[in-house]
């Protein structure tokens, strides 16, 4: 069947193919329900030593933060990682996640100015099954 402007319809076929595409595939669904659980622990953590949490999964164009809390004059950007072990958690956070990080910082700052701060740092917290996370003060330094 032709549509008014005189082109054909493309197949059925090519429909579903493109559906097909657009799902994600099963071990993608597994790691984003993952890291959602681990940022929920994380999350939890932060509230329990008297943290509050502004954001999460905050993203702007430059990238993405999975939590934004403050404590007192202290505001702080987080980074959560799964891992089957905390230590392969603490040596996943990439030189270029750090350097997206501070830049979508930077970029939360600038839409949100918080007078009463007085000092900012970036935390990693490590999230490993049966195990308490491991919340790492100043993680890294902003570039």
């Amino acid at each position: 069947m032709a549509r008014r402007n005189g082109t054909p319809k493309p197949p059925k076929q090519a429909a579903s193919s493109e559906r097909q595409k657009r799902e994600a595939r099963p071990e993608k669904i597994a790691a984003f329900r993952v890291g959602i659980s681990a940022e929920s622990r994380a999350a939890v953590w932060l509230l329990a030593h008297g943290y509050r949490i502004l954001a999460r999964r905050w993203k702007s164009p430059l990238g993405e933060i999975d939590i934004i809390a403050v404590r007192w004059r202290l505001l702080i950007f987080v980074e959560v990682k799964a891992r089957a072990k905390l230590d392969d958690a603490a040596e996943a956070v990439t030189e270029r996640q750090k350097q997206r990080i501070a830049a979508a910082a930077e970029i939360w700052l600038a839409a949100n100015p918080m007078p009463a701060i007085r000092d900012m740092r970036f935390d990693a917290i490590l999230v490993a099954p049966g195990r308490l996370p491991r919340h790492i003060l100043a993680a890294f330094e902003s570039a």
